[in-house]
This record gives structure tokens, C-alpha cells and sequence, in this order.
């Protein structure tokens, strides 16, 4: 076996990404080629051109190594220190890493990922989100908690956001506060690459989404190591222990190293964290992938312990079963005058048509006071992703819809449980071509005649309306003309059964032929969770108890059935995720 030459620069590299922006990347290519490699994470404000040390030092023989500029640093295109989102930031690792996967034919469950402090917040992140198969995880110095240094540092930020959306923060940190090695400090004061700016706004969504993944961690099963300053001035030592401590990962490994400080991989006795990274690197590629079978038959134990203790009644005497208990009269009578309100205790809360009202956002109710609640009630974090949602799924069945008809000339498209089918429609119309044709069934027949009044009102002749039972996996095998896109939006959520789920995946993958598209959502996680099983009730009139499938889970679920995830979207606050998957 041959280890990375020495000598041998990288390869310079782009790499497209799905929003067409083309970002820069190096690649460490080893002698012999076993199709497996090492994709490495800068950290705020640096570049891929100073991990080439790192590069060498952790890659085991025959093992590629693949660094990326993140947009807005080194030499990837953008405003320095800028990125549209972190979401956007998330969503550019899963493009990067499937582009690697596919241009070089290196399956992604051959992959090890290794990100530094903000990198390894965004790395963090899209495992929890994105659920890939990856080998591997190596977190160094992650940034889950900045260490800002001023009382009420987060409180002030978010005001200035609201002042000034576009905000930069220029960073306090000085290069000796990052590491002892003299060298390593001057070439950090030298490099011209390196921006010291960060947009505020990317800063706070960071600490957002490290409180959600901090807080939901017990559901990430990949194999990670986390690796600590024990003097670090830039980042949270508390915070990287909490995260250690709830993942749900088989193999999770924390090393501290004492006196370092945050840049670890610069750091004097830097050859200490890669040995570290090389020994896990080659544990991870000496034992088989992780299965998620057990994931399939059993959910990801983490929401089933969740989903256990919502399902428990709250103690006499405890002050959140009255604090409950008093919203829920409150809604159950004076919240009345509220459309979206009434609606929801009339047909339930996850109905259709409760659906149907929040994705039209336009708040009415009994007097003014009526339309005040209801504004309140729509702009809840829940229903704001849930119009995100929306946003996404049009998006994905109309792209499907192009595709098959640019293949073949027309389409049908099949959602299962549609509703008033408003997104179907809307998609329908964007697509624009009368050579689409479309079912749209649901079990309730008063969703089923909202939607054909929908249709009516639309003249949209091609789409037919129909009741039928979305977890009949018979019936739906039986879909005739079968789908070439099949939708299931809103609904494998609000049941905690993968027996159910199974059934209806089985169903539709003997209905859509083989490279047919598959749009699915789910629901990860979501903050309001307690609230709504303890105060709301669903179509059937019984508490809305859910529990919320980890992503790597529903994948699970969908790649059993015999599709293939090729993208997925989410929302800012990581509460519904859009996927699209290919019949096999």
C-alpha cells in the first residue's frame, strides 16, 4: 500500500453545485486507487490551501483526500464571509459530497468526514439533516458555542439582525489566541486568502442549528470522534461534551488534549489529533459500513424514548399539565373565533383542510379579534415550515414532472394523500403542459371535495379526485396508469408505525416503474412538540401525538422499498425535510 506522496501537489479542482455556483476544491489523489476517501472541513475564515499538512499526515494508504473552499472563503466565489443561508451552508456539503461520490466513483458509505470548528458545526448539522451513509466523523474544536464574551451577546446580535439584516462581525480572534506555534502563527497573520469578516446573520442561524442538533443528537448512529482544545478561547469545551454525551452513535470517542488551544490542527504538537484522526480513519474502513436495518423494523431508538414520554400523563402536580391545560381551554373556546383555530378542532389539526388554511397564510376569524388570533396562530415556527415545505415540494414535483416529460413525452402524477391538493395543483400549473396527468386521493371525503372544487374553480380537467386509503399497499400496487411521480407530502409524520409506513412504501414501489421519482417528506425534529401532542388534537378527534422520524430512519424506510434518494431540501429551523428519491 502506498501512502500520499510528499511531494505532489493537489489537484485544483470545481465543483458545481446545485444552485449552478461552482466552488473550488483540492484533491489529495493516493498511488492506488481503493475508492475511499477523507473530505476535509476548513474552519471559519480559512481555506482548503492550509490543510495540505493535515491532508497528508491523516490520509491511510491508498486513500483519497478532498478539500473544499466553502463559498465565501479562499478561492470559491461570493462575499467573504457570506453564504445566502447556513442551511445553504449545509445543503453545499451534501452537494460537494455526492459530487465527490460521483465524479471520482467513490461510494459515499467509503467516506470519512473530518471539519473544524465551523466546519464542523456544518458537518454536524448535515449528518443530522441530511442522514448520509458516510464511514465516518471526526469533529475537531467544533464551534457549537462561540465564545463572545459580552453579557447578552446573542440577544444583542439578533436585535442588530433586525436592524440590519446584512450585519457583518468582524472576528476578535488573533492568530495567538488559535495556536503556540510561532509559524503557524506568522503564516496565518500572511495569508491574503484568509477574511477575519462573518456575516451576523449566518452566525446566529450556526447557533440556532447547534442548539437543535446539540439538544437532538441521541438520533446521529454514525461512528464519530470529537476532538477538544483544552484551552480554547474561541469555542465551548461544555458544549462539545454535551454533544458527546447524547449522541446515539454505537462508537463515539472524545479526546481532550490539555494546554492546546483552538486550532488544533496548527497547533505545536499537532501530530498528536493526527494520529488520533489516522487511527479512527482506519478503524472506520477495517469494519463494515453501519446498517440501518434495525433503524427499518425497530425507529431510531432516540424519537421512540421521545415518543414514550409524550405519551405519559403529566403528574397533578406538575405546573406545565395546568399551564397545558389552560391553553387548551383557551383554545377550545375563546381561540374559536380564530378560522385556523376552529378548523382545527372541527376536522383536527393535521387534516387537510387545516392544512389547506395554513398554506394560504391569510388570516380571518370572527371580529378583529378573531383575525388577530388567527395571524398569531398561522406565524407559529410549526406553520411557517410548513409553507416552507410547501415551497420545496412544488418545487420538486414540478422538476420530476419535467423530467419525465422531457423523457418521454407526458406524465401522470399520483399523491396518496393529498388533501385539497393546492401544492399538486400549483406544481401542476408551473409545470404548465396539459400532457400531465394527475390523481389526487385522500381518506377524508370532505378533503377529497375541497379538491375538486379546487379543480373546478382551476379548470384543470386533467387531475381527477379520488377517496382512497394511502397505507393499502394492494390497492396502491394496483395504481392504474401507474405513477410516474408518486407523492406522499404530510403524512408519514403523524404516525409512529414503520409497520404502516412499510406497507404503503411497498405499495407505491410496485406501482411506480423503475427509474419513476418518489417525493417524500418528514419531520426530524420539531420544537413544539410537547405543545402540540398535549394541547391539539388530529382528524380522529385523539391528541396529535407524534413522533418525529430522524431523517437517516425515514431514508432508511425508503431505501428498503427499493428507491434511491438523490436530494433532499429543509427548512431554516430543521422541522420538515422535502426528499426525492428514484425507483430502482
Amino acid at each position: 500500500m502506498v501512502p500520499l506522496p510528499t511531494a505532489t501537489p493537489p489537484l485544483e479542482l470545481g465543483m458545481p453545485l446545485s444552485d449552478g455556483t461552482e466552488l473550488f476544491y483540492r484533491a489529495w489523489m493516493a498511488s492506488a486507487d481503493r475508492k475511499r476517501a477523507i473530505i476535509l472541513c476548513h474552519r471559519g475564515h480559512e481555506h482548503s490551501g492550509r490543510l495540505d499538512e493535515v491532508a497528508r499526515a491523516v490520509a491511510p494508504p491508498d486513500t483519497h483526500v478532498f478539500a473544499w473552499d466553502a463559498r465565501g472563503h479562499g478561492r470559491s466565489p461570493g462575499k467573504r464571509g457570506f453564504a445566502p443561508s447556513f442551511t445553504r451552508m449545509v445543503q453545499d456539503l451534501d452537494d460537494f459530497v455526492r459530487g465527490v461520490s460521483t465524479r471520482h466513483e467513490i461510494d459515499r458509505e467509503n467516506i470519512v468526514v473530518v471539519a473544524h470548528s465551523v466546519g464542523a458545526v456544518v458537518a454536524s448539522v448535515w449528518v443530522h439533516d441530511h442522514a448520509p451513509p458516510i464511514r465516518g466523523l471526526v469533529l475537531v474544536t467544533p464551534a457549537l458555542r462561540v465564545k463572545l464574551y459580552i453579557p447578552g451577546a446573542i440577544p444583542m446580535l439578533r436585535l442588530l439582525h433586525r436592524i440590519k439584516p446584512e450585519a457583518v462581525i468582524s472576528s476578535y480572534v488573533k492568530a495567538k489566541m488559535l495556536t503556540h506555534d510561532q509559524g503557524q502563527v506568522a503564516a496565518y497573520q500572511a495569508d491574503p486568502l484568509i477574511t477575519r469578516d462573518i456575516s451576523n446573520r449566518i452566525l446566529l442561524q450556526m447557533h440556532d442549528a447547534a442548539t437543535r442538533v446539540i439538544a437532538d443528537a441521541g438520533v446521529i448512529e454514525v461512528p464519530t470522534l470529537v476532538l477538544s482544545a483544552g484551552s480554547d478561547w474561541v469555542v465551548s469545551l461544555a458544549a462539545q461534551r454535551r454533544l458527546v454525551v447524547r449522541l446515539g452513535a454505537t462508537h463515539k470517542q472524545h479526546i481532550i488534549y490539555p494546554g492546546m488551544h483552538h486550532a488544533i490542527l496548527h497547533e505545536r504538537d499537532r501530530h498528536l489529533p493526527f494520529a488520533a484522526i489516522r487511527d479512527f480513519v482506519l478503524a472506520r474502513f477495517s469494519e463494515p459500513a453501519l446498517s440501518r436495518q434495525s433503524l427499518v423494523e425497530q425507529g431510531s431508538p432516540a424519537t421512540r424514548a421521545a415518543h414514550t414520554i409524550l405519551q405519559r400523563q403529566l403528574s397533578i402536580f406538575s405546573p406545565k399539565r395546568w399551564a397545558f391545560a389552560v391553553t387548551r381551554g383557551a383554545m377550545n373556546t375563546l381561540g374559536r373565533v380564530s378560522t385556523g383555530i376552529a378548523t382545527g378542532w372541527k376536522t383536527g389539526f393535521d387534516s387537510g383542510e387545516s392544512l389547506d388554511h395554513v398554506y394560504r397564510n391569510q388570516p380571518s376569524g370572527f371580529t378583529p379579534v378573531g383575525r388577530w388570533f388567527d395571524k398569531a396562530f398561522l406565524s407559529s415556527v410549526g406553520w411557517q415550515g410548513i409553507r416552507q415545505r410547501r415551497v420545496h415540494i412544488i418545487e420538486r414535483i414540478s422538476g420530476c414532472l419535467r423530467n419525465v416529460l422531457e423523457l418521454q413525452g407526458r406524465a401522470h402524477l399520483v399523491d396518496i394523500a393529498a388533501g385539497p391538493g393546492r401544492y399538486d395543483l400549483d406544481a401542476l400549473e408551473k409545470v404548465g403542459d396539459a400532457r400531465v396527468t394527475a390523481l389526487l386521493r385522500d381518506r377524508s371525503p370532505t378533503g377529497v371535495a375541497a379538491g375538486q372544487a379546487l379543480v373546478a374553480e382551476r379548470k384543470l380537467s386533467q387531475v381527477l379526485n379520488a377517496v382512497g386509503d394511502a397505507f393499502d399497499g394492494e390497492n396502491l400496487a394496483a395504481l392504474n396508469p401507474r405513477p410516474d411521480v408518486a407523492v406522499v407530502s404530510g403524512l408519514y409524520e403523524l404516525f409512529p408505525d414503520n409497520a404502516l409506513i412499510r406497507r404503503s412504501l411497498a405499495g407505491l414501489a410496485q406501482a411506480v416503474p423503475s427509474g419513476g421519482w418518489l417525493i417524500y417528506t418528514n419531520q426530524p425534529w420539531h420544537p413544539q412538540l410537547e405543545f402540540i401532542s398535549r394541547c391539539l388534537i388530529n382528524r380522529d378527534g385523539e391528541p396529535w401525538l407524534m413522533r418525529c422520524r430522524s431523517q437517516a430512519e425515514m431514508d432508511a424506510l425508503v431505501a428498503a422499498a427499493g428507491f434511491e434518494k438523490v436530494a433532499m431540501d429543509i427548512d431554516e429551523w430543521g422541522i420538515f425535510t422535502v426528499s426525492v428519491a428514484r425507483r430502482r
